[in-house]
């Protein structure tokens, strides 16, 4: 049995086609993403994977929905988001496949 820790992940991502993760593997990327109050990404969106976000605890604003504990988001591929936490809290959120560079900033 092998323990770590979630704070020794980039930014709460557990699995895929990255290090360091508890699994490398190209199918799919799975992290637990902690949020703070007034945290927020830019609008972005994947060319390639297919997005699941779950909201765990907390409030979030995705596009023009405001997100809470309960709720699963997914985003196709070409489907742009902006995100931003409305009140702290986690989101479970899995990517398919797991693709490198596949994150594509819109200004």
């Amino acid at each position: 049995m092998k323990i770590q820790r979630l704070k020794d992940f980039t930014r709460g991502w557990l699995v895929g086609d990255f290090e360091p993760s508890v699994l490398k593997t190209d199918k799919f990327e799975f992290g637990i993403k902690k949020y703070q109050t007034g945290d927020e990404e830019e609008r972005h969106y994947h060319a390639i994977a297919k997005e699941i976000s779950v909201i765990i605890t907390g409030k979030f604003y995705m596009n023009s929905d405001v997100l809470s504990e309960g709720d699963i988001v997914l985003l196709e591929p070409g489907e742009s988001s902006k995100f931003k936490c409305l009140e702290s809290g986690y989101t479970a959120v899995i990517k398919t496949p797991s693709a490198r560079n596949d994150k594509y900033i819109i200004q």
